[in-house]
């Protein structure tokens, strides 16, 4: 294995300036104690923000940059107004919120993107600087999701992973993003993306789905030409050491402090003070057990730690004034001289104060609205290694997922958590040690560094798979030799395909009519001498009559069961059985009707249903059942089952653009130049007819036998302007 370069917003190293100087110490948290081992084991680096902002005399910054170099830390500085526009404006003001599902925080615009767009392209700089071939790059979190896409395009054959460290909403939240299609397509940049959970996994292909139109397999999403690997991987916490730190010397000091001689039951809670953790209904479903169980007076106390956040942000100040309301009308309501029913701690604590307050628990609550993992569960399990406690735990967090055997609460029922909290506090103490003990195998037994190892294994198999390397757009040069060939080429015949070749794909079928520049195009093409011209297409005759038929080119019909010769009259193949046809009809117009949005179009020949304009994720499902139904009913009929790009068709056998090509190429004089143009599987019949010499242009990043790749549609208008421009002048 290659050195690893992580990539984080922020490097895991706290940077100090005072009288005496600069200090750098290393920052403590589940991200930084993870990957220490596997960034210092491979001698790689670790690429982000120092959290530090300012000039420094020439002596300090040397020194600064050596401790630096002597850490193994790349530093991608911002100024003041890059932090608060990219970090506050963009990641906690739009991302933060919407991923978590409080569309109500979300600001009424959104002027902060550019400046998240360039702090992104200074990372991904950075990463290129600093890359050697072999390396893994591991990028983390919502604010570098367009990291991977942007060192995909400066290291094409990187091997790059990308960890969520937070939910991945609904389809239908993150389609309010107005970014959305670029933020995806940046995560599809990498090789590996991973999520905590399962749910998580089907959000992000859901969505995909639902915004980039890209239907997906269960483990993967093939986007621009290439494969990304999708994977869950529950983040764990370093259990050996928190179990260590919680039978410290210091931690059980703090310990025989906070219990001291009170025969009080304590519930903690140790949060953020952060409107997804949670916090004020909490607080009201602790009101309710004592409203409920007036016999707890005096025998329970909350300890509620809400470690400060985001201070400068206006909804967390709210927040906050919010929180402190409850924390005072709960202890003015039941309080009295000798008790407080709650302790409130607005504050951080040492590592050893937080071990301590886990051992000192009788329950931990857990209670996010919204939480991508929450360690703090997992943290309170490594520390009990007396087997005691309870854990009560949000069903919306991550960690529910793994930590089955917690009390699970819906934190927004305030009655039902009340009453957890209450079994809680009375669970037989067999019943504790029986959770207790499931919960604590499982967090050593996945602890952070099995998470890292996961992680690095899966996106090593990722990077080797064959369909993770991109197939490449046709460099422009080798584009122009062969429009030179074209234009010098004593005759031509060019075979044109026309849905998504010489148009757009539309919503609908009736939408892509031709535009006056594509006829115009077609018309000064083909009255060149020596240049004929075929439009091939799975469209009706009647359309390509009524849409090209006053053009000087030949014509073919569904897939080329139709064919007309300029100024010709349509001639068909062989009349073909079609006592499949109204059987068929009849389950595409039943799942016409059963799915909203799609449409069925008769062809003289064949039969297609759309399903463009469908809800993406049924339309895909039904598509799928329909070719079941109909693969069942045609088993031995004259016809063939075709599954396009939002279509499925039915044509008859052997009606198939390779014919008409190999028909015309047959008629072709001698020195003639044969050229196809097409963008879907159905061309490709078009392109192995061709004779020998003939060249092919694929549109798009699917795979194909062709030898050119272009890009659009577009780039299809370019070469057909050039050919007519430069062959017009050899006239």
């Amino acid at each position: 294995m290659g050195r690893i370069l992580i990539v984080s917003n922020r490097l895991p190293i706290t940077v100090t300036r005072d009288e005496s100087g600069v200090k750098v110490e290393r920052s403590a948290g589940g991200l930084a104690t993870g990957l220490k081992a596997a960034h210092e084991s491979s001698g790689g680096l670790w690429i982000g923000w120092p959290g530090f902002s300012g000039e420094l005399p020439a002596e300090q910054q040397a020194e600064l940059e050596a401790r630096y170099r002597e850490l193994g830390v790349v530093p991608v500085p911002l100024t003041a107004e890059e932090e608060q526009r990219y970090y506050e404006g963009y990641c906690n003001g739009l991302l933060w919120p919407l991923f978590h599902g409080f569309l109500g925080q979300l600001p009424l615009d959104v002027p902060d993107w550019p400046v998240y767009q360039a702090v992104n392209e200074r990372f991904a700089d950075a990463i290129a600087s600093h890359y050697q071939p072999g390396d893994l790059v591991w990028v983390h979190d919502y604010q570098l999701m367009l990291v991977p896409r942007l060192v995909r395009q400066r290291i094409p054959g990187a091997r790059i992973g990308f960890f969520l460290h937070i939910p991945f909403p609904a389809p239908d939240t993150f389609r309010t993003l107005p970014a959305r299609e670029q933020l995806l397509d940046g995560l599809l940049g990498a090789d590996l993306v991973g999520f905590h959970t399962a749910s998580y996994v089907r959000n992000f292909a859901s969505s995909v789905l639902h915004v980039l139109g890209v239907n997906n397999d269960v483990d993967h999403i093939r986007w621009q030409g290439r494969a990304s690997s999708l994977g869950v991987f529950p983040m764990g916490i370093d259990a050996k050491a928190f179990e260590a730190l919680a039978h410290s010397f210091e931690a059980s000091q703090l310990l025989a402090e906070f219990r001291g001689s009170t025969r009080e039951q304590l519930l903690v809670g140790i949060d953020r003070l952060d409107y997804t953790k949670g916090i004020p209904r909490r607080l009201l479903a602790y009101e309710r057990l004592l409203e409920q169980h007036p016999e707890l007076h005096g025998r329970v106390r909350l300890v509620q730690v809400a470690v400060p956040s985001r201070t400068n942000v206006d909804a967390y100040a709210d927040f906050r004034m919010q929180v402190d309301a409850l924390v005072g009308r709960i202890n003015g309501r039941f309080g009295s001289p000798q008790w407080a029913p709650l302790h409130y701690v607005y504050r951080g604590l040492s590592e050893a104060g937080v071990v301590a307050l886990y051992r000192a628990a009788d329950v931990m609550l857990v209670t996010p609205i919204k939480d991508g993992m929450n360690l703090v569960a997992k943290e309170f399990c490594a520390a009990r290694s007396d087997e005691g406690g309870v854990l009560v735990l949000s069903e919306f967090a991550g960690a529910a997922a793994e930590l089955a055997e917690a009390l699970h609460v819906n934190p927004y029922d305030i009655e039902r958590t009340a009453a957890a909290f209450h079994r809680a506090l009375t669970l037989p103490r067999d019943e504790r040690r029986t959770r207790m003990v499931a919960m604590r195998h499982r967090v050593f037994g996945y602890d952070v560094h099995h998470w890292v190892k996961a992680f690095i294994d899966s996106l090593e198999a990722a990077s080797l798979r064959p369909d993770h390397v991109a197939l490449k757009l046709t460099p422009a040069v080798d584009v122009d030799a062969a429009v030179t060939r074209l234009v010098e080429a004593p005759s031509l015949l060019l075979l044109l395909d026309y849905d998504g070749t010489l148009t757009p794909i539309v919503a609908t079928p009736d939408l892509a009519r031709p535009d006056d520049e594509v006829k115009a195009l077609l018309e000064q093409v083909a009255g060149l001498p020596g240049v004929d011209v075929h439009v091939i297409s799975g469209r009706s005759r009647d359309t390509l009559d009524e849409w090209l038929g006053a053009l000087p080119v030949g014509l073919h019909a569904e897939h080329g069961f139709w064919s007309r010769a300029v100024g010709g009259e349509w001639k068909g193949r062989e009349t073909l059985p079609d006592a499949w046809r109204p059987r068929a009809l009849d389950i595409l117009r039943d799942f016409a009707e059963r799915t909203p949005g799609s449409l069925v179009e008769e062809k003289r020949s064949g039969i297609a249903w759309h399903y463009r304009m469908c809800d993406p994720e049924f339309g895909a499902f039904q598509a799928n059942e329909l070719r079941v139904h109909l693969s069942a009913l045609l088993t031995n009929a004259p016809v063939e089952l075709l599954s396009g790009d939002k279509v499925v068709e039915l044509r008859p056998h052997g009606s198939n653009k390779g014919r008409v090509a190999q028909s015309l190429a047959k008629h072709m004089k001698e020195g003639t130049l044969a050229a196809a143009f097409g963008d879907d599987v159905t061309d490709e019949d078009m392109f192995a007819a061709l004779p020998e010499g003939a060249l092919s242009f694929h549109l798009g990043p699917a795979p194909s036998r062709a030898q050119f790749r272009l890009d659009s549609w577009r780039d299809v208008r370019s070469i057909l302007s050039r050919l007519a421009e430069r062959r017009a002048a050899r006239v």
